[in-house]
């Protein structure tokens, strides 16, 4: 039996209905910025799987520091113990977070991160004597499939069976400037009839909603409004985090900080899972206290896994070298150049890029999941190329070691998919 043929037996795959798609192409090998299957084909890794493999897949310099830490310390539970890969991703990764965060909770992925974040967040109020329920989120954010990150989520294709059992989440539009005035009115309206605990975001970038891009002069206004109320600001950098917008983190965008951050995905640069919570010394401190109660009482087993922790600090060495920032500037060079050529295309409905997000509108309605888009899916593939359009919205956020003659492939993909439609 063949890979796939064997995968049908017992495998369940995510946002899939079996029903309708039975086979998944068996992938056997990945190395930089392509994937191989098993019968030898090439793909492009264009969306660097989920924006996980930044940094290249097997990368070497990850794949040798990981190596060594196997060898010295595999795990060890981090209630009541502590090892020195954690210290020192903490020390190193504080030193490139925006300056108000301090402390760090770890988890194990990007869900789980944002539930440690409304947590947190609800529990700080609750240990200083204030009962707040109410989450403000905007409309079309994604926050993960866990419980606590659904209900900010606003995506209900992913939610509706279980919207019913959600905590109080109130949504507000994704600011724009014809709407922005409608929106802070929304936001004042709540802040003074709600007992709003924070205000969750995806800085700048929100991706699952088709990498949807709005101003940060408006982000920056809108936090500082919900500040004035003592309300906590939670950034979600899951998709946006380490280099992806030009910056290491999307909250450098901005001029108001968050006081919690969410953090997964391209953290160990797709080696292993991990994710990380990370928190102003006001948080951390509102959970300080004689009374045992008021600790914070969440855990997982792989909480700061040694494995993890040492892929990160590779990651993060990495992505700080003169190497991968130029990398990054190279590709946002080069998607700005390809923009300027497809932009006007009479099939390009609208266009927009920050760092190395890109991403473009076909001028054609079409469902999510729908017949048209996998047509285009299957298109991409079969010209070596993987592109997982959302909706009519095609984009690209390949790994940072993508060459320009790779690069240069999965624009004339997408300029040859335009011909299809």
């Amino acid at each position: 039996m063949s890979l796939q043929e064997r995968d049908k037996k017992h495998l369940w795959h995510p946002l899939t209905q079996h029903k309708l798609h039975p086979n998944h192409l068996a992938i056997t090998k990945a190395k930089g910025a392509v994937l191989y299957d098993d019968k030898g084909n090439e793909y492009i890794d264009g969306i660097a799987s989920w924006y996980t493999c930044m940094y290249g897949h097997s990368n070497d310099y990850i794949i040798e520091k990981i190596h060594e830490q196997m060898l010295q310390l595999d795990h060890v539970v981090f209630a009541g113990f502590t090892h020195e890969p954690a210290i020192k991703l903490s020390e190193r990764l504080i030193k490139i977070l925006p300056e108000n965060q301090n402390k760090l909770f770890f988890s194990d992925n990007g869900s789980t991160s944002v539930d440690v974040a409304i947590k947190m967040a609800l529990q700080y109020h609750f240990n200083r004597g204030e009962k707040r329920s109410k989450i403000i989120a905007l409309e079309g954010g994604f926050h993960g499939d866990t419980f606590g990150a659904m209900s900010v989520s606003g995506l209900s294709i992913y939610n509706g069976p279980f919207e019913e059992f959600f905590i109080d989440v109130a949504r507000i539009p994704v600011p724009t400037k014809s709407n922005f005035e409608i929106v802070k009115q929304q936001l004042s309206e709540l802040l003074s009839t709600e007992n709003v605990a924070a205000f969750i975001y995806e800085p700048l970038v929100q991706g699952a909603a088709a990498m949807k891009m709005y101003d940060a002069s408006l982000l920056n206004e809108l936090i500082s409004i919900i500040k004035q109320h003592h309300v906590l600001a939670i950034a979600d950098e899951v998709m946006t985090g380490f280099g992806k917008t030009g910056k290491h983190f999307a909250s450098e965008h901005l001029t108001e900080q968050p006081d919690i951050i969410c953090l997964a995905k391209s953290l160990t640069g797709g080696m292993v899972p991990m994710a990380i919570t990370s928190c102003s010394q006001k948080i951390y401190e509102a959970f300080l206290s004689d009374d045992i109660s008021k600790g914070f009482f969440h855990g997982h087993t792989y909480s700061a896994n040694p494995i993890a922790c040492t892929a990160a600090l590779a990651g993060i060495e990495l992505l700080e070298s003169k190497e991968f920032q130029d990398n990054i500037s190279r590709i946002s060079a080069s998607h700005q150049a390809f923009d300027n050529h497809i932009k006007n295309h009479p099939k390009v409905a609208e266009t927009r890029q920050l760092g190395v997000i890109y991403a473009l509108d076909l001028n054609i309605e079409m469902d999510r999941y729908g017949d048209l888009r996998n047509k285009l899916f299957k298109f991409f593939m079969n010209n070596g190329v993987c592109l997982r359009p959302l909706g009519n919205t095609i984009y690209i956020l390949a790994p940072y070691v993508i060459t320009n003659t790779q690069l240069e492939k999965v624009y004339r993909s997408i300029e040859d998919a335009l011909e299809i439609i």
